[in-house]
């Protein structure tokens, strides 16, 4: 995908704006519904609290599951391109690679990943961030939900 900016650590995550918009609706919305309960408590106002409440957890977890299928894809296109690049003594340990990490390493170019790979898993990294700081050649994913 063709992009005018060159992607890097510090500017790859990616806000989606009706995820953000649609959020703040959702937030508004169960906040004016739980106010109207000054009114009075009625089936209909406490069923609009519920209601406010169940969207704002349903749009959460429509985003949360739409990036968990993603790490996922990630995962299995990552343990693929490990299979290939990585030396056999590394290839045996691709099972060792969580799925955190596996995320983290996808940004690094092919030349710099074995010894990447290497450092992550021997000094047991956790920490996303610091994988991704590691990457000296980033290579860009604009495909990112």
């Amino acid at each position: 995908m063709a992009n005018e900016k060159t992607q890097s650590f510090e500017n790859h995550t990616r806000q989606v704006p009706i995820f953000v918009v649609g959020n703040l609706v959702l937030i508004v919305n169960f906040v004016g519904r739980a106010v109207a309960l000054r009114h009075g408590i009625s089936f209909g106002s406490v069923m609009d609290v519920l209601v406010a409440l169940a969207l704002f957890f349903l749009f959460g977890t429509a985003r949360q599951s739409t990036v968990l299928v993603q790490d996922r894809l990630i995962r299995l296109e990552m343990r693929l391109r490990l299979a290939g690049l990585l030396p056999a003594d590394l290839q045996a340990r691709i099972p060792e690679f969580t799925a955190a990490q596996l995320v983290s390493l996808r940004f690094a170019s092919d030349a710099e990943l074995p010894a990447l790979a290497r450092k992550v898993l021997d000094d047991k990294m956790t920490d996303r961030k610091a994988i991704k700081q590691l990457v000296k050649n980033w290579q860009a994913d604009w495909m990112r939900a």
